[in-house]
Order: C-alpha cells, then structure tokens, then sequence
C-alpha cells in the first residue's frame, strides 16, 4: 500500500501535469494558429500567394521543430525567469511548453487546411466570397476534424514534452519521477508515474478520437 502522502504527491502531480499541458496547448495554439493559416494562404497557389513570407515562416517552423525539447528547455531559461519569475516549476515550464510547442502545432492546422476540397475553395471565391471568408467560414470549418484530430495529437505531445522538463524541476509527473524514482531510486514511484502518463495520454487520445469522429460528416 502506497503511504497517504505519496497517494497525494502523485495526485498533485498529474493536475500539475495536466494544468501545464491544457495551458501550453492553449497558448500555443493561440500562436500557431495565425501561422498555420499563413503558411496555405501564402503559398503559390494558395489563396493569396507571398513567396516571401510563405519561405521565411516555412523556415521559422523548420527550425522550431528541429531543436530537441530538452535543449530548447534549458536555452530559454533566461526567457523564462523573465516572463514566469523563475525557471522551475510547473508555471514557469509552460514558457518553453508553448515555444516547442507552436511550430508543431502551426504545421499540424497547415496539413488539415491543406486537405480542404479544392472544389469548395474555388465555389466559394466564385460566389466574390473574400480572403477572411473563405478562412473562416470554408478552410475551418470544412477542416474542423482534421484540426480536432491533430490538437489530440498535439495535446499528447505536449503532456510528454512536460514530463521531461522533470529533468529541470519543471514540476508534474516528470519532476515526480526525477526527484523520486531516480534520484532516490524509488523505482516503485518512477514505475507509478510511467504508468499514470499512459492512462492520461490514452484517456486525452480516446476523447479526442471520439469528438473527431461526432464532428466528421463523411459518410462511411
């Protein structure tokens, strides 16, 4: 039997946990989101073409997601304390969170975008609809369960990417495993921690998959 203070440790972790991975996601997707719809609207033959722009962020999300979120971590530490205060902890950990976590996110809404019928783009600009129309009212909505289907991705993603800022003290199951099961070698806690981050990333990816399919309208 686990002790009572251990049961309340790992309970305290998994909220720390999921509060740094629904918050990262939030923001980063607050940021992603003008990206990704940039990167298909300014391609070549997209709806309003800027080689130019398309390139340059093309090239700010390649970069993005080829830095290994361990590095990343420990390269914005300055940034961090600057916006959160401190480099530790599950607040300050959402700083590199939604940094690692945006370029990925905005190639992600780019695929989904990408993947709208061609013949409902072009109905739609022959009906004078404008640029901002047909984003938000064809290219998101026609797209809105691919989007649903990759934020499950990202969410998954994103609740890995905090248990390894553990590593650092960034709170949450990650930092649990750290602190306990490694460095105090309680393989018993680290074996625990494992197991309750694959029931979280199954639980998000099943309700994901289930709201992704309510709002598919294809007919199977």
């Amino acid at each position: 039997m686990l002790a009572n203070d251990t049961v309340l440790m790992l309970i305290e972790g998994t909220l720390d946990t999921l509060y740094m991975t629904f918050v990262s996601t939030f923001f980063a997707y607050l940021f992603a989101f003008p990206i990704g719809i940039a990167l298909v609207v300014t391609k070549k033959d997209g709806l309003h073409p800027m080689g130019f722009i398309n390139k340059f962020l093309d090239v700010v999300v390649n970069i993005g997601r080829s830095v290994p979120f361990l590095i990343l971590l420990i390269a914005v530490i300055p940034l961090t304390k600057l916006i959160a205060g401190k480099s530790y902890g599950s607040t300050a950990t959402i700083v590199p969170l939604v940094i690692a976590a945006t370029p990925f996110i905005a190639r992600l809404i780019e695929s989904s975008l990408q993947e709208v019928d061609q013949g409902v783009i072009e109905a739609a600009q022959s009906m004078g609809a404008s640029l901002s129309t047909i984003v938000f009212k064809v290219l998101i909505p026609e797209a809105k369960t691919s989007l649903i289907v990759g934020a499950t991705i990202a969410i998954g993603t994103i609740l890995s990417y905090s248990a390894m800022a553990g590593v650092v003290g960034g709170g949450g199951l990650g930092d649990i495993a750290i602190r306990y099961g490694y460095n105090r070698y309680q393989y018993d806690i680290m074996l625990l921690t494992v197991i309750l981050l694959i029931i979280l990333v199954q639980l998000l990816q099943i309700i994901g998959m289930k709201i992704a399919g309510k709002t598919d309208k294809r007919v199977v």
